[in-house]
């Protein structure tokens, strides 16, 4: 997810995790995958055009749930439908917190469309202060209580100004996580992690088994504006973040813009996880 994108739309339970970070590369490996699904971001222009026949693609390609991001005009109501026909899971949508005066009209689309998860992130300014910081987790908070009555959770989703900032010796990131709801599910984009100069995968093992989500990308991790390559071709160690924590339920694939054809590119990103065995999928990949 990108700044631009999120400007379309307007303590911690960190207790148990010693136990689960002792074992995570010993479980790693004897872990069933977790399913693969698709942040629709990754076809926004596609979707924007044809978001039905866009769905289509996703669901032949062989992903088992997509992660929602817009409906593109679309009633809940149908975009809901079109996912049972094909067979698509919903995982997660994104969506702005649900605080101050929105809240009502986000959760009734939402719920509208079936979504458990509603998922977003924080701008980068609200990381430059403590006090930014401490502001955004209140508001954060506020949308867990909303949410609740909805019988939702909430997700927070990285970029990279939470690792690039620090005060007094720690990360903006987990300063914030202290401050969130324990309920507060985790969605680890590891391509923002290593854009923010942390080793993702560590992040990824340190999260514990509140860590539900990873966005999977690769590219050469420099900003914003970068360009994604197929896995194995940038700077991401995928196979490590996939296998870093056995707590993740959701492997969702995230390509941002590419010079390739997202289509193609979804398509070879699909066969890199699930033919190595570190997702699983509703079609088979043979090597």
């Amino acid at each position: 997810m990108t700044v631009s994108r999120r400007s379309l739309l307007m303590s911690a339970a960190f207790a148990a995790a010693g136990t689960v970070l002792s074992n995570t590369s010993a479980n790693a490996a004897h872990c069933k995958p977790a399913p693969i699904a698709l942040q629709m971001w990754s076809l926004h222009e596609q979707a924007e055009q044809d978001l039905m026949g866009a769905l289509d693609r996703v669901a032949e390609m062989g992903y088992v749930a997509i992660e929602s991001y817009e409906l593109y005009g679309h009633s809940p109501k149908s975009v809901r439908a079109h996912l049972d026909a094909l067979g698509l899971r919903l995982c997660s949508s994104h969506a702005p917190f649900p605080e101050g005066p929105d809240a009502k009209a986000i959760l009734d689309q939402y719920a509208e469309l079936g979504a458990k998860t509603l998922v977003w992130s924080l701008e980068p300014e609200e990381f430059d202060t403590l006090d930014a910081i401490r502001h955004g987790a209140d508001r954060i908070n506020e949308a867990v209580a909303n949410a609740a009555a909805y019988g939702m959770r909430i997700g927070y989703h990285n970029h990279f100004a939470e690792f690039r900032n620090t005060f007094n010796g720690r990360k903006a990131y987990r300063i914030l996580l202290d401050l969130l709801d324990p309920s507060v599910v985790i969605e680890l984009d590891t391509y923002w992690a290593k854009t923010g100069g942390v080793d993702p995968a560590a992040v990824a093992r340190s999260l514990g088994n509140r860590l539900e989500y990873i966005h999977i990308k690769d590219g050469p991790a420099t900003g914003m504006d970068d360009y994604m390559v197929p896995y194995g071709q940038g700077v991401i160690d995928v196979d490590g973040v996939v296998r870093a924590n056995p707590s993740v339920r959701w492997n969702i694939v995230e390509m941002d813009r590419s010079h390739y054809d997202m289509y193609w590119l979804l398509r070879n990103c699909y066969d890199y996880l699930v033919g190595r065995g570190l997702a699983t999928g509703r079609r088979p990949v043979h090597h």
